[in-house]
């Protein structure tokens, strides 16, 4: 029995001494810390951002000597979503690209978790907290080797990736500088607690885009409660503009079928192209604005800049944290670059009929000092004598400084009975506009004293009011 137990330990010393120096880092510790990390750490570079062609690998110092890890530069993680096809899918190296281009010194390292990212959704989702784990033993691995300040972290998830963000940041020894969740996944998350899920507490600081909400809580594609110090939800968050069926039709006719799966997608990974516009386009950042609810956002009601109330998406965000998360929202294009300008218009319509007009479509078209915007659509769900509307409107083109607008009354269509016979009218006196981007407030006054807007008839046009009109109207 004596030499059965004296042969098992000489055997120990030898395996030992086998592997007791791989990196110059002791076997013992490779196998007691991070022998059972799944996940992959590849550090891309500049020339090559589509493949891994180097590893970052926990425990073995000489890796990252090998693989030209930048000390004094930050850190980029980035963490994919759940796939389908166990493969990477094709936004990976574009945030890459987009990553190095904006910080040329920077480590852009992509997390491979595939194998357990193309499971059954439920089963992949619970997965989240194994590679949110294996994420942050790499991080605290990495400062307390090299001393690698952890205030030079930024991770980026997209859907399942930002809750397996958010639980490394919940486990790193001191907390990361910034989390970036893209579109965070909804189903199995809605309802969860912080520590499963990405929350405010998870880093320094934490931003989220959520880009397709659709649908009831928790079967919702992205989560649609607010999990960060700032929400921002793009076009309400629901949907995205340009991921329609037409649109799809366009696409498969354009790429072929290889491109189904991006259609399928589309919205919910609108949120990285997002962020990656936010990188190309520094000089020209979209603005997001805090509301309450969409519906005041549609309004116009929400484009102040006052109190930290407006921000930019993306990148070049103001890092504010507020007591409870912020909800904001925006415009945007269809394609990049996705910045649009916002509109707050406000019309007063009187006159002396006293009908109530329900669902008018309209067209308001502004003019400026470096280009014009022509016949913007807008619909009032309700237009009714002596009473003040307000609206959003939005333009792709920046016209500069507003010098005249034209607004339109559209009949609903040629053949509309009601029409012939008498055509509905309002008096308008003044316009007043309010520029998200500039925050400047323009009054506009009809060019003789008033303007008699039509149903189906020519624009009413409306130029800049003197100063002595704009004293008068307060």
């Amino acid at each position: 029995m004596e030499s059965k137990a004296l042969l098992l330990v000489v055997l120990g010393v030898w395996l030992q001494s086998l592997t007791a120096f791989r990196g110059g880092v002791a076997a013992a510790d490779v196998g007691r810390d991070f022998a059972d990390i799944e996940s992959k750490f590849a550090l891309r570079t500049p020339e090559d951002t589509a493949e891994d062609t180097c590893h970052l690998i926990p425990g073995l110092a000489d890796s990252v000597s090998n693989c030209h890890f930048n000390h004094s530069s930050k850190t980029f993680v980035v963490i994919h979503g759940w796939t389908v096809t166990g493969m990477y899918e094709s936004w990976v190296p574009k945030l890459v690209a987009a990553l190095y281009k904006r910080e040329p010194d920077s480590n852009v390292i992509v997390v491979d978790w595939l194998y357990r990212a193309q499971q059954h959704y439920p089963v992949s989702a619970g997965y989240t907290k194994l590679v949110g784990n294996d994420v942050a033993r790499f991080i605290n691995w990495m400062e307390e080797e090299f001393n690698y300040p952890l205030d030079n972290v930024h991770l980026l998830g997209y859907s399942l990736g930002a809750h397996a963000a958010g639980v490394a940041g919940s486990l790193t020894n001191k907390k990361v500088n910034r989390i970036t969740g893209l579109d965070p996944a909804g189903p199995n998350f809605e309802y969860a607690e912080a520590p499963s899920r990405l929350s405010p507490d998870d880093a320094d600081f934490v931003d989220v885009l959520h880009t397709f909400t659709r649908g009831s809580p928790g079967r919702s594609i992205g989560i649609q409660k607010p999990v960060g110090h700032v929400d921002i939800y793009p076009n309400g968050g629901t949907f995205q503009p340009g991921c329609n069926i037409g649109e799809a039709i366009r696409v498969i006719a354009e790429r072929g079928l290889g491109d189904v799966d991006q259609l399928v997608k589309c919205s919910h990974e609108r949120s990285i192209h997002l962020f990656i516009d936010s990188l190309l386009n520094e000089e020209n950042p979209s603005k997001a604005y805090r509301c309450n609810s969409k519906e005041a956002f549609e309004k116009g009601l929400c484009l102040s800049c006052r109190k930290n109330r407006c921000n930019n998406l993306g990148y070049e965000i103001n890092k504010v944290r507020a007591k409870r998360s912020s909800k904001m929202y925006l415009k945007t294009r269809s394609q990049m670059p996705y910045k649009v300008f916002h509109y707050q218009v406000k019309i007063h319509f009187s006159g002396t009929e006293n009908g109530k007009q329900h669902n008018q479509a309209f067209e308001i078209s502004l003019y400026g000092t470096v280009a014009e915007s022509e016949n913007i659509p807008f619909t009032l769900p309700e237009v009714s004598t002596n009473k003040t509307y307000s609206f959003l409107i939005y333009t792709e083109v920046d016209i500069g400084e507003l010098l005249m607008m034209k607004l339109k009354w559209v009949s609903d269509s040629y053949f509309s009975w009601p029409d012939w016979w008498s055509s509905p009218s309002f008096v308008i006196e003044r316009i007043r506009v309010k520029a998200g981007e500039t925050q400047k407030k323009v009054i506009f006054c009809a060019r003789e004293k008033v303007s008699h807007l039509q149903k189906g008839k020519d624009s009413a046009v409306f130029v800049k009011c003197h100063d002595k009109s704009l004293k008068k109207s307060g």
